[in-house]
C-alpha cells in the first residue's frame, strides 16, 4: 500500500511552515505502507495542480494533506471542506479571492474519507492532543482538501483522503509571541499514527466527536 503526504511552503511572511518540516521527516516505510511526500505551494491557483500531479505519479491508496493552523493547540483532523475561497490574507501569488468557489458548479462540500475518529482515538491513546475539526477555514488548506476530494471523484486510481491541521512549532512562537505550539517530533509521530490507522481500517468509529459551537 502507498500513501502520499503533502505539506505547504511558508506563507504570510513566516520563514517556516511546520507542515513541510514534519512531512520531510516522515519515515519512508511504516510496516507495509510506503510513504511518499510532496510540498504544495500556498497558492489557490497552483496547489491543486501540484497535488494532482503527485497523485498521478504515486498512485496512492491514501492521501493526507497537512497544513498549519496557527492558534490551534491540537492535531485537528478535518471532517469537511466547503466550496468557497474567502481569503483573509493574500496567498503566495499575492491573490486574495473573496466568495469564489473552489470548483465552479461543484457540490457545496466534500467529506474526508479517512477514518478520522479512529485516527483521533489513536492519537489520544499515544498521548497527543487531537480533535475532529468541523471547519478547515476558507484559506488554501480548505481549498486543497476540497480539491483533493474532488480529484478523488473520478481519478482512475481510487484513493481515500483527508486533511490534518497542526499547531505552530515552538520556533514560530518564539518569534511571533504567545500562541499554542507543538514539538515537531510530536507532529511527525502524529502523522505516522494517522497513516497507520488509516492503512489498517476502512470503517470509522461511531463515537461522539461533534461540537456545539
Amino acid at each position: 500500500m502507498k500513501a502520499l503526504v503533502t505539506g505547504f511552503d511558508p506563507f504570510g511572511g513566516d520563514k517556516v511552515n511546520p507542515s513541510s518540516l514534519a512531512v520531510g521527516r516522515l519515515r519512508k516505510r511504516l510496516g507495509g505502507l510506503a510513504v511518499h511526500t510532496a510540498e504544495l505551494p500556498t497558492s489557490y491557483a497552483r496547489s491543486a495542480g501540484v497535488l494532482r500531479a503527485a497523485i498521478d505519479r504515486v498512485k496512492p491508496e491514501l492521501v493526507l494533506c497537512v497544513g498549519q493552523a496557527g492558534g490551534r493547540s491540537e492535531l485537528c483532523l478535518e471532517r469537511v471542506a466547503i466550496n468557497v475561497q474567502d481569503a483573509r490574507i493574500r496567498d503566495n501569488d499575492g491573490k486574495q479571492p473573496i466568495d469564489r468557489p473552489v470548483v465552479k458548479d461543484g457540490p457545496a462540500a466534500y467529506f474526508a474519507t479517512l477514518p478520522i475518529k479512529a485516527c483521533v482515538a489513536g492519537l489520544r491513546e499515544a498521548g497527543l492532543p487531537a480533535a475532529v475539526s468541523n471547519t478547515a477555514g476558507t484559506f488554501v488548506c480548505n481549498h486543497i482538501l476540497y480539491a483533493l476530494m474532488d480529484i478523488a471523484q473520478d481519478h482512475p486510481a481510487p484513493f481515500r483522503g483527508g486533511f490534518l491541521h497542526i499547531p505552530f512549532v515552538p520556533e514560530q512562537v518564539a518569534r511571533a509571541g504567545a500562541a499554542p505550539s507543538m514539538a515537531i517530533d510530536d507532529v511527525v509521530r502524529g502523522i505516522e499514527i494517522i497513516l497507520e490507522v488509516s492503512a489498517a481500517r476502512t470503517s470509522d468509529l461511531r463515537t461522539a466527536e461533534g461540537a456545539i459551537s
